[in-house]
C-alpha cells in the first residue's frame, strides 16, 4: 500500500497499528478455529450429526442436541423479535432521545444486557420453572433466552431507525402518508440491514449460552418430544462433555465444530438474504 507523500509519522504509525490490530483479530480467530478443527475433525462424520449420543456422550452423535438448539433459537426469536421491533419503533419514532421514559427504558436495557447469564438463569428458574410451573423445558429456556437477547435487538434496531435521514419522514408526511404506513412501508425496509445484524448477533448470543439453559431447559440427552420437554443445547453438551465426562474431549471438540459452522452458516444466510432483499427493493 503506497502512502501519500504528505503523510506524517503519526499517520503512518496509526495506520500500522490499525492494520496490526486487524491482523491480530484474524490470527486469534484462525488459531482458535485451527485448534478446534484439528482436535475434533477425526470424530466428526455424518453419523455423528444424525444419531443420538451413547456412553454419556463419548460415542454416538448429537442429533437430539441439534434439534433442541433449533427449537430454542426459533422460539426465542419468535418471542423476542416482535417485542424488540415494536420497542425500537417506540424509542426511535414516538419519543425523543431525551424523554424521561425513553431514558429509563434505555437504562433498563443496558442493565439487562450487563446481567451475567448465570443470574438470568436463576431468574428463569425462579420465574418460569417455579412460579409459572413450566418446569425444566425448552419453553422455559426459550423464554429466558428471549429476555437475554432483547437488549441486542432493541438497541440495534433503534440505532438503524435513527440513522435513517429525517427527510424520508418529512417527504412521506408531505405525500400524505400516515406515520404507521411510513414506518412499515419506508423506514423498516430501509432498516433491514440493521434488523438482520441484530438477529445475527442475537442468534450468536443465544447459541453460545450455557449457564442460563442449565437452570431452565435442563440437560437431558434424549430427543425432545414437545416444547414442554427438557432438552440439551449444543453449548450445554459441550460443557458437560468437557467438564463432567472423562474421555469426552473429542466429542466436545466435534460438537464445537458443528456449533461454529452453524453460526457461520446462519450469519452467511442472513447476509445473503438481506442483500437479496436490497436488490429487489425499489428504495
Amino acid at each position: 500500500m503506497k502512502l501519500p507523500s504528505n503523510y506524517n509519522p503519526a499517520d503512518i504509525l496509526l495506520a500500522g497499528f490499525s492494520w496490526l490490530s486487524g491482523l491480530l483479530v484474524l490470527l486469534c480467530f484462525g488459531y482458535l478455529f485451527a485448534d478446534i478443527f484439528s482436535n475434533g475433525y477425526a470424530h466428526l462424520d455424518w453419523q455423528f450429526i444424525t444419531t443420538a449420543p451413547e456412553n454419556a456422550g463419548r460415542d454416538g452423535g448429537i442429533a437430539p442436541m441439534i434439534i433442541s438448539t433449533t427449537i430454542l433459537l426459533f422460539f426465542a426469536l419468535l418471542f423476542s423479535l416482535p417485542i424488540g421491533i415494536f420497542s425500537a419503533i417506540y424509542l426511535a419514532e414516538y419519543t425523543s432521545y431525551e424523554h424521561r421514559f425513553a431514558r429509563l427504558l434505555r437504562y433498563a436495557l443496558n442493565t439487562l444486557a450487563a446481567v451475567p447469564s448465570i443470574v438470568m438463569g436463576m431468574f428463569g428458574f425462579a420465574f418460569f420453572v417455579i412460579i409459572l410451573q413450566i418446569g425444566f423445558s425448552l419453553l422455559a429456556g426459550a423464554l429466558t433466552l428471549a429476555i437475554m437477547i432483547l437488549p441486542l435487538l432493541i438497541r440495534n434496531i433503534e440505532d438503524s431507525l435513527r440513522n435513517i435521514p429525517h427527510t424520508y419522514r418529512l417527504n412521506a408526511a408531505a405525500l400524505g402518508l400516515s406515520q404507521v404506513r411510513t414506518i412499515f412501508q419506508i423506514l423498516l425496509p430501509m432498516a433491514k440491514h440493521g434488523i438482520a445484524m441484530a438477529v445475527v448477533l442475537s442468534v450468536g448470543r443465544a447459541m453460545a449460552e450455557t449457564a442460563a439453559l442449565l437452570f431452565t431447559a435442563g440437560y437431558v440427552m434424549r430427543m425432545p418430544d414437545s416444547l414442554m420437554d427438557s432438552g440439551r443445547s449444543l453449548s450445554v453438551h459441550i460443557f458437560d462433555l468437557s467438564m463432567n465426562v472423562p474421555g469426552g474431549e473429542k466429542a466436545a471438540y466435534a460438537t464445537t465444530i458443528v456449533l461454529l459452522f452453524s453460526i457461520l452458516i446462519i450469519n452467511a444466510a442472513t447476509v445473503l438474504l438481506s442483500n437479496q432483499i436490497t436488490r429487489r427493493s425499489p428504495m
